[in-house]
């Protein structure tokens, strides 16, 4: 059975977030109390709704409290946002994201037991900056201030060898989750918790999480090399 979302607010982050998880084959409620924005996703999502989503009895008339997830991208009204998860936690929404739009509304959703806020222009100025200061790197995730994911693009000393031979763990104290590669079906794209076995090839994209320092010199070391 697909996952349900529901996406409230279908602001810039709302929209990304809601055509995203459809093109991911999840089922998505798209909301928003303007019909402009609704119509641009009509025909992009599973549902999308012109509804108020301040108005209790209409949320549960979308039955929005039987989605495995609910986002509330409400940003230009921090009263409304705040509003809103406190309805949505009080529906029993199994799991709830919210946007933050300054440091008091994240701590405010913080304190409403939010199961996960988002800053999403603060979180893209960092990756920006990493990715000016680390242009190897081709994306970087902050899981928190000491540990990160990110893509790597194989370094040329790697290709040919075995994930075990490549050293990343005993050398670099950092875990390959995943590898990228470029070409062929969907599936063989992704290689999921690879093999020690499994051999790293050119244009391979590495996906490894640990010590954002660790990560930092595996990057430095091949940029240099």
């Amino acid at each position: 059975m697909k996952k349900q979302y529901a996406v409230i607010g279908l602001g810039r982050f709302g929209h990304a977030v809601a055509t995203t998880l459809t093109e991911m084959g999840c089922e998505v409620l798209a909301i928003d109390v303007s019909e402009e924005k609704v119509s641009k996703l009509a025909d992009l999502v599973t549902y999308a709704v012109v509804l108020d989503a301040m108005d209790e009895k209409a949320l549960h008339s979308v039955s929005i409290q039987n989605v495995d997830v609910a986002i509330v991208s409400i940003g230009e009204n921090i009263e409304a946002s705040i509003l809103v998860v406190m309805m949505l936690k009080e529906m029993g929404v199994k799991y709830l994201v919210a946007k933050a739009v300054t440091p008091l509304h994240g701590r405010v959703l913080e304190n409403l037991k939010v199961d996960r806020i988002v800053y999403p222009e603060r979180d893209m100025a960092i990756r920006v900056a990493h990715s000016l200061i680390r242009p190897s790197i081709v994306d970087q995730l902050e899981l928190s201030p000491e540990y990160s994911i990110i893509e790597l693009p194989a370094p040329p000393a790697m290709e040919g060898k075995s994930v075990r031979e490549s050293q990343l763990r005993t050398q670099y104290r950092v875990n390959l989750i995943a590898i990228k590669r470029a070409g062929g079906t969907d599936q063989e794209k992704w290689n999921v918790n690879p093999h020690p076995s499994d051999i790293i090839r050119k244009g391979d994209l590495l996906v490894l999480i640990g010590l954002t320092s660790d990560l930092e010199r595996l990057s430095s070391d091949h940029t240099a090399a």
